[in-house]
């Protein structure tokens, strides 16, 4: 634990309870926040909205990535093997690509650099691991445990986002007050199963093997398929949890930070999914994501399906990359129709990583970027896209 510097103190007009109540004069709260919204912070209320800028000049800025172009713009996505996949973007702890799966693996992968999450943005398929057989399908997020040998057998064409826990393992995040069956409950983690079709498969064919450690692929042949088991027990295993499983916590008269909604964690980042759930009901209550500084955490979010109420023009498939040291929330556009409380339900299903430390674009990335994005928050340009 942190022993943060603490003085509670105000100065000027401002609301009693953050993201909510605003005074009328500064409707535009920022927050300026430590350890991604689980240390001090403090709520600023402004005339003008935080991202007004006119201009913007460097790297440091928000970006736009719409993965749906990889193959248009020659990023070669669709390989039999998962560390053929573009980088979409990554740290010293982490990898972030997407990977177009349309034919059964031919070779099996291991993964020795560290824990792989899977999450099917597209078509359904077979998982074959050494834990067993297991169907998957849209909207299922796999846990594959660092080493695993596993394979997909796609039934239709697969998007799969792959997100590397680098030297590291996903755990669950502690739920606290809300006991463990809050958000989704354990019971609902599903795994794979030593069944007729996992027998099915094992052959005395020449099988190959991909291990990826240090960044750096090698190949193992075995006269058979390894993936031979017969049976195992224990408290490790592949895991999937679907997004319908999760059961968003919600707030009536207050609009939670998106770490409420962490799915997995792992030392140096977190994963959070954004599921339908009602807007806040309250008047006063803020009912678009809150203005925020989060100078620790670069964040990055994949949007999977839905209508994306905090956006203007952002489409299925597409990723948003805010890093941190400037400040970002609702487009000009959501934050009106959020003001108003034009909807009362949110129908976005969105993944969101926040990583510790800071991320590097990769060249399939910059091949599929929309340079306007660092505009899309003036609201000129918001009101000429209606």
């Amino acid at each position: 634990m942190r022993n943060w510097i603490s003085f509670p103190t105000s100065q000027g007009t401002h609301s009693r309870q953050a993201h909510a109540d605003f005074p009328e004069e500064g409707i535009y709260e920022r927050e300026i926040g430590r350890s991604g919204f689980f240390g001090p912070a403090a709520h600023m209320h402004h005339k003008h909205a935080p991202t007004g800028w006119m201009e913007w000049e460097g790297e440091l800025r928000p970006r736009a990535f719409d993965l749906n172009n990889l193959s248009s713009k020659g990023c070669k996505s669709d390989s039999t093997s998962p560390f053929g996949a573009p980088l979409i973007l990554s740290n010293a702890h982490c990898q972030y690509r997407l990977w177009h799966c349309a034919k059964p693996m031919t070779t099996l992968a291991r993964n020795a650099d560290g824990d792989d999450l899977l999450f099917i943005h597209e078509g359904e398929g077979t998982l074959f691991c050494d834990y067993g057989h297991l169907p998957v399908s849209q909207g299922d997020y796999i846990v594959i445990p660092r080493s695993t040998m596993w394979r997909l057998e796609p039934a239709k064409p697969m998007q799969l986002l792959m997100i590397e826990a680098t030297n590291d393992a996903y755990q669950l995040p502690e739920k606290g007050m809300l006991g463990g069956h809050a958000i989704f409950d354990p019971a609902v983690l599903d795994t794979p199963q030593i069944n007729d079709a996992f027998l099915a498969q094992q052959d005395e064919d020449t099988w190959q093997v991909e291990v990826k450690r240090h960044q750096q692929v090698s190949r193992i042949t075995y006269p058979y398929n390894p993936l031979d088991a017969i049976g195992w027990h224990g408290d490790l295993s592949v895991v999937r949890l679907n997004w319908r499983d999760i059961r968003p916590i919600m707030s009536h008269r207050y609009h939670l930070p998106p770490s409420a909604h962490t799915t997995f964690v792992a030392a140096r980042f977190v994963i959070c999914t954004f599921v339908p759930r009602p807007i806040e009901s309250d008047p006063g209550a803020l009912k678009v994501p809150f203005y925020h500084s989060n100078d620790d955490y670069d964040e990055v979010l994949f949007y999977h399906e839905g209508d994306f109420f905090s956006r203007d023009n952002i489409e299925r498939g597409m990723v948003t990359f805010h890093p941190a040291g400037f400040t970002h929330g609702p487009h000009p556009k959501a934050f009106a129709a959020g003001r108003a409380h034009k909807k009362t339900f949110t129908d976005e299903v969105a993944v969101m990583l926040d990583t510790r430390d800071a991320l590097t674009v990769g060249d399939a990335a910059k091949a599929v970027e929309n340079p306007d994005y660092v505009y899309s928050w003036r609201a000129q340009d918001s009101e000429t896209q209606k």
